[in-house]
């Protein structure tokens, strides 16, 4: 059942949507070579406990971490230990929190140092998607709609967009009804209402969409080694249209923009969790 919040609820959402968004600036400068991704998940923990919000990820279905850390191949759900970032890595960041009953969601990937060519055009290409799925979040629309302008904007770059992970909706569960897959047909139901809040994140890889699960029982990585790259936002869709929940400050949530994109490293991910194999 998919459960429409209130305008109410909405801005208790863009409450805590906005503290997660505060978290990814200092996050992203962190991700230079040499650091360990249990650094980040130390930074983002405090951040969010500093902003009166208990870390999603922590405990959900037995995860260890406060957020995901999924490097090069990984696509989602890598779980920070002594690894130690390199240059020229992709570093894909998923962070959750819950504020005042609330959950809020987010993802980004950057790149460490230099980076390539092919792996800075996934980076742009991936975080397009994003944004070209969530103008596709209108009010009258279908679900369908944001799922098949993802996968085409994805597929008509030469990348794939993963099957086996998806977006979902989300409130006071981090994992509510609908499913968001990146993939499908325009016109697919449900109809999209005003008070739907859904967390869409393209998951892309360079190569196959085929995944696997390391031995850790969480970290997802592409079947054939080729390099992955994950973007999200929290959505409400409106009267008005799409509103970006964890949008940057200085934004209106409104546009396509995201000046978190124009920031060292990056180009101008999903949540841990088996059930629906949503992302």
């Amino acid at each position: 059942m998919i459960n429409l919040k209130t305008k109410h609820e909405i801005e208790l959402m863009a409450r805590a949507g906005r503290l997660l968004a505060s978290v990814l600036p200092p996050l992203q400068a962190a991700c230079e070579p040499g650091v360990k991704t249990i650094e980040l998940d130390r930074i983002a923990d405090k951040l969010i406990r500093d902003g009166g919000a208990t870390p999603g990820f922590l405990g959900y279905h037995g995860f260890p971490r406060s957020i995901c850390v999924s490097i090069n191949d990984e696509a989602v759900h890598g779980i920070p230990g002594n690894r130690k970032i390199a240059a020229g890595d992709l570093v894909s960041l998923d962070l959750g929190l819950v504020l005042e009953g609330f959950w809020a969601d987010v993802g980004i990937t950057v790149g460490a140092g230099e980076i390539t060519p092919e792996a800075r055009r996934l980076l742009r290409v991936t975080e397009e998607a994003l944004y070209v799925g969530i103008a596709k979040a209108q009010p009258g629309g279908w679900l369908g709609d944001i799922s098949s302008a993802i996968q085409k904007h994805v597929e008509d770059a030469g990348f794939s967009v993963i099957r086996q992970f998806v977006g979902h909706g989300i409130g006071r569960q981090m994992h509510e009804d609908p499913q968001v897959p990146n993939f499908g047909r325009p016109g697919t139901p449900p109809r999209l209402k005003p008070g739907m809040t859904l967390a869409i994140e393209p998951m892309v890889n360079a190569g196959t969409y085929e995944v696997y699960m390391k031995p850790d029982g969480w970290t997802i990585c592409t079947a054939d080694g080729a390099l992955s790259a994950y973007f999200e936002h929290t959505v409400a869709i409106t009267e008005a249209g799409p509103l970006i929940l964890t949008a940057q400050p200085g934004s209106n949530g409104r546009g396509p923009g995201n000046p978190l994109s124009r920031g060292a490293g990056a180009i101008d991910e999903s949540e841990p969790g088996r059930a629906g194999a949503q992302g």
